[in-house]
């Protein structure tokens, strides 16, 4: 033991004389580097930070109706003088409650799916693999096609998280619930409601059906300011504990065992989580339909340029999530002289990006 002690020490003497010899250059080129990394990072981070009102600043004066920069910002800042004038209704009554409000759902899902895939330690985990999705899209339909004095918003909830707490009914064994069960529990829970909607389609009045089918392609057609109010409050309280306990995401992800011996509740706050989650992602639906994509592309792109410390992935996320729904939506109002469904911009754009993905092996890099 002796022996194996005293050759231990020789191997570290020798491995700082050996440091102490490096020369001065190569030091100092490693300082470089580990600056010009950081330094690339902090911009990396505030370009994403400011993305959202870039990308609204743009989407604002886009459109079939010619607006120009100089008027947006003279409508912008003179919004309560009075004028009445066709660019001010465009710019203030259509186009931007129509981003803003792609802004927060893009946040919401943006934000639900970081926060699922570290609770569940599962890079391919989003709002859909839950069920969470697929239960509030029936309760809308469920609204639209035989209560339409019934608030979507609230039909949303109820059913998105009926959808959760059945999959975690299902999940649960011995007082836990596993992830790796929750994950096939939210397949099969949205598989069911999936069908569920099948036959709500298949019953309801026509003139309905039209509505809903393009419902559930998602769009932001019909936004407007009490559709940000109400959609909004729902998606910040649901965001809100996520990013206030962002930090926890860092300790659950590195495993249950870790994290209990830090102290860390792990079933408490894996329920917390889930529960911000889907009324955030229920808020959403309820306003948008289903977007898909989003969930799983933004916090991939972040994780990508900045690692995956969730303290600033959360942070990151939300803003990117904004910029990405916000500038999809202008790529669908713009596309053509018809308004789009985004959820078909957002997917073409997300199957080439996991198909990017899994040929850089990302999946299996995550939280690297």
């Amino acid at each position: 033991m002796e022996e194996m002690g005293s050759s231990a020490c020789r191997v570290e003497v020798t491995t700082l004389f050996k440091q102490e010899e490096a020369p001065a250059v190569t030091r100092a080129s490693h300082g470089r580097r580990t600056a010009g990394t950081r330094g690339k990072k902090r911009l990396l981070t505030a370009l994403i930070m400011v993305s959202p009102l870039l990308a609204a600043g743009v989407a604002l004066f886009l459109g079939a109706y010619g607006v120009t920069p100089l008027q947006v910002v003279q409508i912008l800042a003179t919004p309560l003088s009075g004028i009445d004038s066709p660019e001010s209704a465009i710019v203030l009554d259509i186009r931007l409650p129509r981003i803003i409000l792609a802004g927060l759902v893009g946040m919401s899902l943006a934000t639900s799916g970081a926060t699922l895939q570290a609770v569940l330690r599962n890079p391919l985990v989003d709002p859909f693999i839950l069920g969470i999705s697929a239960g509030a899209a029936f309760g809308c339909a469920v609204s639209v096609g035989f209560l339409p004095g019934v608030s979507l918003q609230l039909m949303s909830f109820i059913f998105g998280s009926l959808a959760v707490i059945m999959a975690c009914a299902m999940a649960r064994s011995g007082g836990e619930i596993s992830r790796l069960s929750l994950v096939l529990s939210g397949v099969i829970v949205s598989a069911l409601f999936t069908a569920l909607l099948s036959i709500i389609k298949f019953l309801v009045d026509p003139m309905k059906l039209q509505s809903i089918v393009y419902w559930l392609m998602g769009s932001f057609s019909l936004a407007d300011w009490p559709q940000v109010k109400s959609s909004g409050i729902g998606i910040l309280l649901g965001c809100l504990p996520i990013f206030l306990l962002r930090w926890r995401l860092n300790v659950i992800s590195m495993g249950d065992e870790e994290a209990r011996s830090l102290g860390v509740n792990v079933s408490r706050k894996r329920v917390i989580f889930i529960a911000g989650a889907t009324l955030a992602v229920t808020s959403a639906v309820a306003v948008s339909g289903i977007i898909g994509w989003i969930g799983l592309m933004a916090p991939h792109l972040v994780r990508m340029l900045v690692g995956p410390d969730h303290r600033r992935l959360i942070p990151l996320t939300m803003a990117g999530g904004a910029a990405f729904m916000i500038a999809a939506d202008t790529v669908a109002r713009n596309l053509s002289s018809a308004d789009i469904p985004v959820g078909i911009i957002t997917a073409l754009a997300g199957a080439p990006f996991f198909i990017y993905l899994m040929r850089r092996g990302g999946a299996e890099s995550w939280g690297k």
